[in-house]
């Protein structure tokens, strides 16, 4: 389709990506998100929960929100950080442990998927437009006034 816009195929990409991830953490009585977070935890040494969000690129409400499901599902565990006596750590259970390898299955799964049915020069301009995309972003060059539409 000539008339789609990049953004378009971005979000409709991304919602049938996020749709499948969560119909397969269903199976596991996980969602997307929780898998995500597992995988974002350092599984030996844990991960201070400051540095989760900015890592995951999510706001401090949701992490907030996933953690407290975490922990009640007994995924994760809390600690005081030795490092910061004001800081807690992120640390995976024995079951969190697990949910994560699930998690990183289905991710290789999918990736290794992708890469069956994808030349390996396409799979390169991909993340080359992909980081482009990001770095116009970040250098906030997409509406700034020395911009031109071309």
């Amino acid at each position: 389709m000539p008339d789609i816009t990049i953004d378009y195929a971005l979000r409709e990409t991304w919602l049938a990506v996020a749709k499948m991830y969560n119909e397969e953490a269903k199976n596991y009585d996980s969602t997307m998100a929780m898998g995500f977070t597992l995988l974002s935890i350092d599984p030996k040494i844990g991960t201070p929960s400051t540095a989760l969000g900015p890592k995951m690129g999510m706001e401090a409400t949701s992490l907030s929100r996933i953690l407290k499901s975490l922990e009640k599902k007994r995924f994760i565990e809390r600690k005081p950080n030795p490092k910061d006596g004001r800081g807690v750590l992120i640390h995976l259970t024995a079951s969190g442990l697990e949910k994560r390898n699930l998690s990183k299955n289905a991710v290789l799964r999918f990736n290794g998927m992708i890469r069956e049915h994808v030349a390996e020069e396409k799979m390169k301009t991909f993340f080359e437009v992909a980081e482009t995309i990001n770095k116009l972003i970040l250098e906030k060059n997409i509406f700034s006034e020395n911009t031109t539409n071309k």
